[in-house]
C-alpha cells in the first residue's frame, strides 16, 4: 500500500512514531512540507525512514510568506534525493482571501521550480462545486498545463475532473471517500481511469468513516482503498496493485530512481 499524502510532521512525537511503526509494510509514504519549517521536518523524517519520501512546498495559506531567500531555499531543499514533488500548492480562498495575489506567485514559482526538477506538483484542492478557488484552479492549470501533477485529496469539483482528465491529472482520494452522504464523490471516482487513482489520507486530518472525529494516521488507508475496489468493482489486491504501480509512475519512489541531486 502506499499514503501518496501525509503531513506526519503534524503529530506529537509519540504518535508520529507510532504512525511510521503501524506502517512499515507500506510500498512508501510521502509525507508534505507546506512551510519553511515543516519543509526540513518532513524531510528530516525522510532521511530517518527508508520508506518515507517528502515534498517540499508552500502552502497556499501561507503564501505571503514567499521571498528571495524562501525560493533559494526550495530550490536547494527541492534538489533533495528524496524530495519526490514540489507543493501542496495551489489556492485558497476560503481561509487566506486577502493572499490572493501572493498566492499566484507561490503557484507560479513552485510550477517552475517542479517543471526545473521534472518533478510532480501536488495540489491542494479543498472544496466542492462551486468554489471560486477551484474554478480559477481549473484555468490555471489549462493555461500552465504542468507535465505532471496531482489533484490531492480530490472532493469532485466537476470542473477539476474535466481539466484534470484532459491534461493526464492523478487524483488523489482521501478518508472522504468512505463518508456516507458523499454519493457525488463515489460517483466522481467511477469517471476517473483506473491508472490515474491515489490513495492517500491526509493525516492526521480527514479520517475515514469508522474513525470520523479521531486523527487519521497512514495505516487508515486501507478504509479508503477498500471503498475505492468497491466503487470500481475490484478486489482489494488489484487496487493495491493498482494504485501503487501509479504512486510510483508519478512519485518514482524506487531507490534506482534516485538521482543525487543535492
Amino acid at each position: 500500500m502506499t499514503d501518496t499524502h501525509c503531513h506526519l510532521d503534524f503529530m506529537e512525537p509519540q504518535e508520529t512514531q507510532a504512525a511510521i511503526e503501524a506502517s512499515r509494510d507500506f510500498k512508501a509514504i510521502l509525507t508534505i512540507g507546506t512551510n519553511p519549517v515543516r519543509n526540513r521536518n518532513t524531510l528530516a523524517l525522510a532521511e530517518a525512514h527508508p520508506h518515507i519520501w517528502a515534498a517540499v512546498g508552500l502552502h497556499p495559506t501561507e503564501a505571503q510568506l514567499l521571498s528571495p531567500e524562501l525560493e533559494a531555499d526550495l530550490q536547494h531543499l527541492a534538489q533533495h534525493p528524496k524530495v519526490r514533488a514540489i507543493g501542496e500548492t495551489g489556492l485558497d480562498f476560503y481561509w487566506t482571501p486577502e493572499t490572493r495575489q501572493a498566492q499566484y506567485r507561490t503557484l507560479d514559482f513552485q510550477h517552475q521550480l517542479a517543471a526545473s526538477l521534472e518533478l510532480p506538483l501536488i495540489f491542494h484542492v479543498r472544496s466542492k462545486q462551486d468554489d471560486l478557488a477551484e474554478q480559477e484552479l481549473a484555468a490555471w492549470l489549462l493555461y500552465n498545463r504542468p507535465s505532471r501533477f496531482v489533484l490531492h485529496a480530490f472532493a469532485g469539483h466537476p470542473k477539476l475532473i474535466e481539466v484534470g482528465l484532459a491534461l493526464g491529472a492523478y487524483f488523489g482520494f482521501a478518508g472522504p471517500l468512505t463518508y456516507k452522504k458523499n454519493v457525488a464523490l463515489r460517483e466522481a471516482a467511477k469517471q476517473i481511469p483506473l491508472e490515474r487513482l491515489l490513495i492517500e489520507t491526509d493525516a492526521p486530518f480527514l479520517p475515514p468513516e469508522p474513525y470520523r472525529g479521531k486523527r487519521n494516521h497512514p495505516a487508515l488507508a486501507r478504509f479508503t482503498l477498500a471503498k475505492l475496489a468497491e466503487i470500481r468493482g475490484l478486489d482489494l489486491e488489484q487496487m493495491e496493485q493498482i494504485t501503487d504501480q501509479n504512486a510510483q509512475a508519478c512519485f518514482a519512489f524506487n531507490a534506482d530512481a534516485i538521482v543525487n541531486r543535492f
